[in-house]
């Protein structure tokens, strides 16, 4: 049994600014892979590739990059990795009130007071507003500093603008809990990363929170708006789609990599979860990159 304790990240912009941003590619990769949170709003950018987008409860696979904004104390998994392909990874971080309490309450910030209150549950950006956002995200890098201010100020405001993005956890994921709640669903966020291969019983991760069976499901439910089992089921899917789109494997090798005894309930599980069986959902793809 691997057990991960949950990361707080403590997030301190360099003297002299009010947020941070980085860039991270293949010479500085993004070394932080495991589930974290942060008060700080945390927008992203990855230019290419593909992979595994872990942000609450909700768990997808990204494909040509992704454009993400992530609210405040909402636990999230690293989007890159070795394996994504991706050529290069920027992130913009800052609190909900950098530029003052008030700042932000006046008319010509609606918009952003929206996007604000949107991303509590984690927002993915697509089409022409991932790619033109995109640009403007990576051009932060050689602009001056109270440019990139501006720069992030109009960023925001076009978000807010768009019509183009995907609520994450539409249902509502709540992280309006304790900090001691934090703790405990980032523990079962971090088992299940590295264990989905494995069967995974509720008498294991009830044990694991120290609460009973019943109890740990109501709790999960009432945390995430999802049962246990089809959060688990999610994420395995989830792999198994990545595994479809980047490995020459048969379907079959596929379903077990991911964590799947039984074909034919993989099968099934993959076409409700993506509405094609794999096969159709990998033809797809080799048409799309193609």
């Amino acid at each position: 049994m691997i057990l991960q304790k949950p990361t707080f990240e403590v997030i301190a912009p360099d003297f002299g600014h009010s947020f941070t941003y980085q860039k991270f590619d293949e010479d500085k990769p993004n070394m932080n892979t495991v589930w974290h949170y942060h008060p700080e709003l945390e927008l992203v950018y990855i230019n290419g590739g593909s992979g595994k987008r872990q942000i609450g409860s909700h768990v997808s696979y990204y494909n040509d990059g992704d454009l993400i904004l992530i609210g405040s104390n909402l636990p999230h998994c690293g989007f890159t990795d070795g394996t994504t392909g991706n050529k290069s990874e920027t992130v913009v971080q800052m609190k909900q009130d950098f530029l003052g309490f008030d700042f932000f309450n006046i008319p010509e910030m609606k918009k952003i007071q929206t996007i604000f209150e949107a991303c509590k549950g984690g927002i993915a950006f697509y089409g022409k507003t991932k790619k033109k956002i995109g640009e403007k995200i990576e051009i932060l890098e050689y602009q001056t500093d109270f440019q990139k201010l501006l720069s992030i100020l109009n960023i925001l405001n076009e978000l807010g603008n768009s019509e183009e993005f995907k609520l994450l956890n539409a249902e509502g994921f709540s992280m309006e809990s304790s900090m001691k709640d934090n703790d405990r669903i980032n523990m079962v966020f971090n088992f299940v990363k590295n264990n989905f291969k494995e069967e995974i019983s509720l008498e294991t991760i009830a044990d694991l929170t120290s609460m009973t069976v019943p109890s740990f499901c109501r709790y999960f439910k009432k945390i995430t708006k999802k049962t246990f089992v089809q959060f688990v089921n999610e994420y395995r899917l989830v792999h198994a789609s990545k595994l479809l789109a980047e490995k020459p494997m048969s379907i079959a090798d596929v379903a077990f990599e991911s964590g799947f005894n039984n074909f034919s309930h993989f099968n099934k599980s993959f076409k409700q979860f993506t509405g094609q069986n794999p096969s159709e959902y990998r033809n797809q793809l080799k048409s799309i990159i193609q």
